[in-house]
């Protein structure tokens, strides 16, 4: 089967459900990283993922990992450092530095899917207000965080880092704790991995994804804007 070309200037997505089987998602090549076509992109269940060397490669897997906040999974260990409170949260404060920090290699050959380019383009989308992060501080340092895109009602989870044990799981508890509140239905978190599914994530089908997508993609929330610089939105819940 070959891989749809999509135009540089003007790409529109092929329908999701034609993606390749093997490698499982690849749905096609080219394109731009530009907002609109960004948000095209994941309003349709498709991500962008490649390599520095690689073209741009969008995805859209049979198997969507997803993780509804009500359903967000906190062990003992998660409690006891929740309810000690030494961490302060915020939200998009300082959302190049989380990428910047989610873009350090982690593989020992050095690679990372996190491009210049990538960052570039979420910064974009960050200062339209459609991508935010959640950043965790111990004794004023950025030791953990996460980043994504909002899609309506549904935050599609980009990546995370941690600098301290539990940092990232800070970060998914207290997003998933907003997201209770402020009215996200679901967190995207595309590919299955052990991490996620320690922390309540389950798998559902495309065609499930994309009736969730249907339903809460027009239905926005209001997120907290910040930047460095100024007075940063904390959240502050008691666990």
């Amino acid at each position: 089967m070959q891989i749809p070309l999509l135009d540089q200037d003007d790409p529109r997505f092929p329908d999701p459900s034609g993606a390749l089987t093997e490698p499982d998602g690849l749905l096609a090549v080219g394109g731009n990283l530009q907002p609109q076509t960004l948000l095209n992109a994941y309003r349709s269940a498709i991500f962008p993922w490649y390599q520095d060397e690689d073209p741009i490669l969008w995805w859209s897997p049979a198997t969507r990992c997803v993780l509804p906040p009500s359903d967000m999974h906190c062990s003992k260990s998660l409690r006891k450092t929740l309810r000690r409170n030494d961490y302060q949260i915020t939200v998009n404060h300082a959302f190049n530095d989380v990428i910047q920090a989610c873009s350090e290699p982690r593989d020992d050959d050095g690679g990372t899917w996190i491009t210049e380019e990538m960052m570039a383009a979420y910064g974009q989308l960050h200062r339209q207000g459609q991508a935010h992060s959640l950043e965790i501080w111990l004794d004023n340092e950025l030791v953990g965080g996460l980043y994504g895109v909002a899609v309506g009602s549904i935050f599609c989870g980009e990546s995370m880092f941690s600098r301290r044990a539990n940092a990232s799981k800070i970060a998914m508890a207290h997003l998933c704790r907003w997201g209770l509140k402020s009215g996200l239905q679901l967190i995207d978190c595309q590919l299955v991995n052990p991490h996620l599914v320690s922390l309540g994530a389950l798998s559902i089908d495309r065609s499930a994804f994309l009736s969730e997508l249907s339903q809460w993609r027009d239905k926005a929330l209001d997120w907290p804007r910040s930047s460095l610089g100024q007075q940063p939105t904390i959240l502050e819940f008691n666990w």
